[in-house]
């Protein structure tokens, strides 16, 4: 039997790593392709997007009140950053699907078959967290901080501020609605089975109030809100398990 030449296993590593990086190199260019498309296409509307995200506070703020602008070109940078945050929502099942694309071909079948739908339930969830955010607890957050207000003091948000405080918002919500997705991958890799996350029920609602006190506006309502859904997000995952695994829950 003739030995295999150490040279030419070489240049098929070599040559593999280089069909890699060039299908990579693919995948990344049409994901910036996608979002620079709907980027192109919302530079129109960018303004008008930054009034639709400004309604909730607006629509709360005292007779004669308005967001501000503090820097000079603020008022055109603004709405463009929001823009390109809403260009990236937009493209991002393209981004997730040209990551799929990438990897599965190395992915055993049974871990394709767990991949797919935890990839679309992030994805949903993460969409869900932000809509979440935006049509309860912005509009019921800032009702509170308008009550609050002390006596003599004009609330008047600066517009770059305003922005970074929503989208860190809707980055923290749509986070924490992925608790079911963390559950099943806890599981997955045997962390954690079926028996262990009914036991830990409790202290799943204790962290979940905990979290949601730590990264909501200082009031209760927002709490309650956010606690409420993650406890639910937990029981939902709890069932993913037994749904997508079912040797951890007989476990």
């Amino acid at each position: 039997m003739a030995a295999t030449d150490p040279d030419d296993l070489g240049d098929d590593l070599q040559q593999g790593l280089f069909s890699h990086l060039i299908e990579l190199r693919s995948r990344l260019l049409k994901a910036v392709a996608a979002v620079l498309l709907v980027l192109v296409a919302l530079v129109p509307f960018a303004n008008r997007l930054y009034s639709e995200l400004a309604a909730p506070l607006v629509a709360r703020l005292p007779q004669g009140a308005h967001l501000i602008a503090t820097e000079v070109a603020s008022p055109f940078i603004t709405p463009l950053k929001l823009a390109f945050y809403t260009a990236l929502f937009i493209s991002m099942p393209v981004i997730l699907y040209q990551l799929w694309a990438f990897v599965s071909p190395g992915l055993y079948k049974h871990e394709k078959r767990l991949a797919r739908p935890l990839l679309v339930a992030a994805l949903a969830l993460f969409y869900c967290g932000c809509a979440f955010a935006y049509f309860l607890v912005l509009p019921a957050a800032f009702r509170f901080l308008t009550a609050v207000t002390p006596a003599g003091v004009e609330m008047m948000t600066d517009i770059t501020h305003y922005l970074d405080f929503v989208m860190l918002m809707f980055f923290a919500f749509g986070l924490c609605f992925e608790v079911p997705v963390a559950v099943v991958i806890l599981a997955a890799v045997g962390v954690v089975d079926l028996a262990k996350l009914r036991n830990a029920r409790r202290y799943a609602i204790v962290g979940a109030f905990a979290v949601a006190a730590i990264i909501t506006p200082p009031d209760i309502t927002s709490m309650i809100m956010l606690g409420i859904p993650m406890c639910l997000l937990y029981e939902l995952g709890i069932l993913a398990v037994r749904w997508l695994l079912p040797g951890k829950a007989a476990g």
